[in-house]
């Protein structure tokens, strides 16, 4: 390990003190940071917050505070580096001499200008403001009051709910933007810090069990770090999972490259063969033992293999048989998928490309293409999804209303990326208790609507639902 050192009075933490504590900690692996006590400063800002805003640096792996000189630290401790600002480089430094004698280093830099503070960059994903404005033309025409959403959310608790589908591990890359390549018309970015999220059916589960409800996830991996980091997340949330490693293939992993909060490039690591029958029959075999406890199955497709036809009818005709809610969605993002594989859904919830591409029809309205879909699967309810313009919901039952449409409720855009899976899960969760489509609909939209206010996937817990209810 190579310990780096840097020293100084941090009166008030500016952006060049962070230029500075960059490089140093580049330089390195550990960086320890001396803050002059009052007794050596004579800066107006007591010591305690000084030291309080070096520790919440993100750089900083130690901060004390130091009520001695930092030659008599250096004589002592013996760091590798130790990093000045350049503005010393042509000045007496009297630590020069100890740290030649030891073989250390003495740098000096200031940092670069084309700085990003990491610290700046992570509060894209920290924040966690969302506003939600209510529809009130649908609610009027539903004769729904936002205090009877309330009881909906707490019976989430009497759920057990059985997720199945393709994990999706999720990390972005912040990124710092150079420039332009001299050489050709290429963006440079230099990577700065980087979060890993769960995803795919797996935050589909997530988001089920931070909701309330008590949840089975079953899904397929690799055999590598991205594997354990999942059920790491799994198991901190309480979810009871039967994880199937596959050799074959690893755990998919889709990164995000961002800076300046827009996403640059994404690159997925992924194999899309389909699962070994050993490997089906094993996860039909964990359902069965279940399947008597189950309230609703979620079915979490990205076409990566998990969900073979053969297992899709196994479990479907479980679900039927044992009276069971079952709701599914199959993206098509960046890959073909097929809604219609999934017959006698309770709820589907398509995007517009996935229902017309499931049909092979881009030229029919929605309710046409969604009167289509009910033909060709049974399914009672569907729930396209439409971007900014929001959600058309179609309901099949009889002597009843047909369609209508939820706008986009919430006003904090930041990242789509999962809304889709909020309002899966918190839709079917809610018809599973026994509450109406336009409800179920509805809270759906209320939970999309926060997933959407901040980057990256972060379940969505009980409190926040009730929160923009209120």
């Amino acid at each position: 390990m190579k310990k780096v050192f840097v020293s100084g009075d941090f009166n008030i933490l500016h952006p060049g003190h962070l230029r500075l504590l960059k490089f140093a900690k580049e330089s390195g692996t550990y960086l320890t940071v001396g803050v002059n006590s009052d007794s050596i400063s004579d800066k107006c800002i007591a010591q305690d917050v000084r030291l309080e805003s070096i520790e919440a640096t993100s750089y900083v792996d130690e901060a004390f505070i130091m009520d001695y000189s930092a030659v008599s630290y250096i004589q002592k401790y013996k760091p590798d580096i130790v990093v000045k600002g350049r503005e010393f480089a042509n000045k007496f430094n009297p630590e020069r001499e100890i740290i030649n004698a030891y073989g250390g280093q003495l740098l000096f830099s200031s940092g670069e200008i084309g700085f990003s503070s990491i610290d700046l960059l992570k509060r894209e994903f920290a924040s966690m403001s969302h506003n939600v404005t209510h529809h009130t033309s649908y609610l009027t025409r539903h004769e729904l009051n936002l205090e009877d959403f309330h009881d909906i959310v707490e019976k989430f608790a009497d759920l057990n709910v059985l997720v199945i589908g393709d994990t999706i591990i999720d990390e972005y890359i912040l990124c710092e933007p150079l420039g332009m390549s001299q050489e050709d018309p290429t963006i440079v970015v230099s990577p700065l810090a980087s979060n890993k999220f769960i995803g795919g059916a797996a935050i589909v589960a997530s988001h089920a069990r931070t909701l309330g409800a008590n949840v089975k996830f079953i899904s397929v991996v690799g055999d590598d770090e991205n594997q354990e980091y999942l059920k790491d997340g799994l198991d901190a949330l309480g979810i009871e999972s039967s994880l199937y490693r596959d050799t074959s293939r690893p755990t998919t992993l889709k990164q995000r490259f961002r800076a300046n909060s827009k996403t640059l490039l994404r690159v997925n690591h992924l194999k899309q063969h389909a699962i070994s029958s050993e490997i089906e029959e094993k996860i039909i075999d964990e359902i069965n033992k279940h399947i008597s406890k189950i309230d609703a199955i979620l079915f979490s497709d990205f076409s990566y293999g998990v969900l073979s036809k053969n297992l899709i009818d196994v479990v479907t005709t479980l679900g039927k048989n044992n009276g069971i809610l079952m709701a599914a969605d199959s993206q098509s993002s960046s890959q073909i998928g097929d809604i219609s594989k999934f017959k006698e859904m309770t709820l589907v919830t398509p995007t517009e490309r996935e229902i017309r591409l499931s049909l092979n029809d881009f030229e029919s309205g929605l309710v046409v293409l969604s009167s289509k879909l009910t033909e060709n699967t049974n399914a009672k309810y569907i729930f396209t999804t439409l971007g900014a313009e929001g959600v058309m919901i179609y309901n099949s039952a009889e002597n009843e209303l047909l369609t209508d449409n939820i706008n986009a409720i919430g006003n904090v855009v930041k990242d789509v990326s999962g809304a889709g899976d909020s309002l899966l899960t918190c839709s079917a969760m809610a018809l599973a208790v026994g509450t109406s489509v336009w409800k179920s609909a509805y809270l759906g939209s209320i939970a999309a609507a926060i997933q959407v206010s901040r980057v990256g996937n972060i379940p969505i817990k009980k409190d926040e639902l009730l929160e923009e209810l209120d």
